[in-house]
C-alpha cells in the first residue's frame, strides 16, 4: 500500500493507525459475542420448539446463509459509502435484528427467530467485509495477517463471553419446558449497545485508504475470479468457518452425553466458553508468532494440528473426547484471520470485491452444520465430529500450497 500517500494527510500516520484499530476492534468483539450466542440458541430452540438435529441447524443455515446472499450487496455498499459508513450502517442492521427477538419471543415463533437471525448476519456480514480488509491494510502489508489476528482476538474475546453468559440467562438448570421469555433481555441489552456504538463510530475520524479504494487502478480484464489463491482461499473459508461452527454448535449437546461429560446444558454451555477462549488465546500467540514466521506455514500446521484433535474426539469417548475437542479452538484461532489476509494478498483496487468472494464464503457455516446435523440424526452425534475433521485436512493444503500468489496472465 502506499505509506507516503498517508503520512502526507496524517503525518507520520502511525497514531491514527491505533487509533483507528482500536475504534474497529470493539466491533469485532461486538459481532464475536452476537455470532457465538447462537451455540446456546441451538439447545435453547431445541428444546423450545421440540426440534431434531437437523431442524436445529436451520439456525445456523439461516444465520450463515445472509453471508452468501448479502456478501455481493455489502461489498457494493462499501465500495459507494467507504468504510466507515458501511461500518455504522452494518452496526445499525444488527441492532434492528436483535430487536427482532422480542416479537419472536412473545409470539413463540421459530420463523420469526430465524428472520431475526438473519437480519442480525446481513449487518454482520456488512461489518466483515468493510472491517476485515480495514484492519489487514491498516499499516505494513507485511504485518497483515499479525494485525488481524490481534483484532480478532478481540472477537475471540466476545466468543468467549458470550456462551458463559448466554448459558446463565437464557438456559436454565432444571428439567421442565423451555422459557421463550429468557432470550428477551440478553437482545435487548445487544441491540442498545450496538446502536450507541454505531453513533458513537459515526462520531470518530478513521482514516480513508486510498490505495484499495474499488475504482483506482484496476487493470482492463482484471478479475477477482484470475487470482488463484483467492478463489482457492475462499473454499478454504467456506470449509473453516463451516468446521468451526459445527464444532461449536453441537458441544452443548455433545457435553451432556453421558458417554462424553453426562453435564446439564448449563454446565456444558460454560465449557463451550473453553473452546472459543482458545481461539481468544490463540490469536494473541498467533498475532505474536506470525510477526516471525510465514503465515501460510503456520496456518497448515494449525490446521493439521486441530484435524488430529477431531480426529482424537471420534475415537475416543469421556475426558479425552470432551477436551481434544475443546482443544480445536486453541487451533482454530490463526486459521480465519491468516486465511484472509494471504486471500486478499496483492489485490490492490479489486481488495474490496475479494473481501465481498470470501466473506460470501462463510456460508460454509450454513450448509456444514446443517450436513453435520443430518449425520448426527443417522450415526449419531459422536461419529458426526468426522466431517470437521476432513474440512481442516484442506486448509493443510491452502496453507502450504493453495495460497501462493500466481500473477494472472496479462489480458489480450
Amino acid at each position: 500500500m502506499n505509506q507516503q500517500s498517508l503520512r502526507s494527510q496524517y503525518g507520520s500516520g502511525q497514531p491514527h493507525y491505533g487509533f483507528a484499530l482500536s475504534v474497529v476492534t470493539t466491533v469485532f468483539f461486538m459481532w464475536g459475542f452476537v455470532t457465538v450466542l447462537n451455540d446456546i440458541l441451538v439447545p435453547h430452540l431445541k428444546a423450545l420448539f421440540e426440534l431434531n438435529y437437523t431442524q436445529t441447524m436451520l439456525i445456523q443455515f439461516t444465520f450463515f446463509s445472509a453471508y452468501f446472499l448479502m456478501s455481493i450487496p455489502s461489498s457494493r455498499i462499501l465500495a459507494r459509502v467507504g468504510y466507515q459508513k458501511s461500518i455504522v450502517i452494518g452496526l445499525g442492521v444488527m441492532g434492528m435484528g436483535a430487536l427482532l427477538f422480542l416479537p419472536a419471543a412473545s409470539i413463540r415463533s421459530y420463523a420469526l427467530f430465524l428472520t431475526a437471525l438473519w437480519v442480525l448476519a446481513s449487518g454482520i456480514t456488512l461489518l466483515q467485509v468493510a472491517a476485515n480488509p480495514y484492519v489487514a491494510q491498516l499499516g505494513p502489508p507485511e504485518k497483515g495477517s499479525s494485525r488481524l489476528n490481534l483484532a480478532q482476538a478481540f472477537n475471540s474475546l466476545g466468543t468467549t463471553l458470550a456462551p458463559y453468559l448466554g448459558g446463565l440467562l437464557i438456559l436454565s438448570d432444571r428439567s421442565g419446558p423451555a422459557d421463550a421469555s429468557t432470550v428477551k433481555l440478553p437482545y435487548i441489552g445487544i441491540a442498545l449497545t450496538l446502536f450507541v456504538l454505531a453513533f458513537a463510530i459515526s462520531r470518530f475520524h478513521l482514516p480513508s485508504l486510498p490505495d484499495i479504494e474499488e475504482g483506482h487502478g484496476v487493470k482492463a480484464g482484471d478479475s477477482i475470479w484470475r487470482r488463484r489463491h483467492l478463489v482457492l482461499g475462499a473454499i478454504a473459508i467456506f470449509v473453516y468457518v463451516g468446521a468451526e461452527v459445527s464444532i461449536g454448535s453441537f458441544l452443548v449437546n455433545y457435553f451432556s452425553q453421558p458417554n462424553i461429560g453426562g453435564l446439564t446444558q448449563r454446565a456444558a454451555a460454560g465449557y463451550v466458553s473453553f473452546y472459543w477462549g482458545g481461539a481468544m488465546v490463540g490469536r494473541f500467540i498467533g498475532s505474536a508468532i506470525l510477526r516471525r514466521a510465514a503465515p501460510g506455514k503456520v496456518l497448515g500446521g494449525a490446521a493439521l494440528v486441530a484435524s488430529a484433535l477431531v480426529w482424537t474426539t471420534v475415537a475416543t469417548s469421556g475426558t479425552l473426547a470432551m477436551w481434544s475437542v475443546i482443544a480445536v479452538g486453541l487451533f482454530n484461532s490463526v486459521m480465519f484471520p491468516t486465511i484472509f489476509t494471504l486471500g486478499i494478498a496483492s489485490l490492490g483496487p479489486l481488495t474490496g470485491k475479494g473481501s465481498g468472494l470470501l466473506i460470501m464464503a462463510i456460508v460454509g457455516g450454513a450448509f456444514l452444520p446443517l450436513l453435520q446435523g443430518a449425520l448426527a440424526d443417522s450415526i449419531g452425534i459422536h461419529m458426526a465430529f468426522i466431517m470437521p475433521a476432513v474440512c481442516y485436512l484442506y486448509i493443510v493444503f491452502y496453507g502450504l500450497e493453495g495460497c501462493r500468489v500466481v500473477r494472472p496472465a496479462a489480458a489480450g
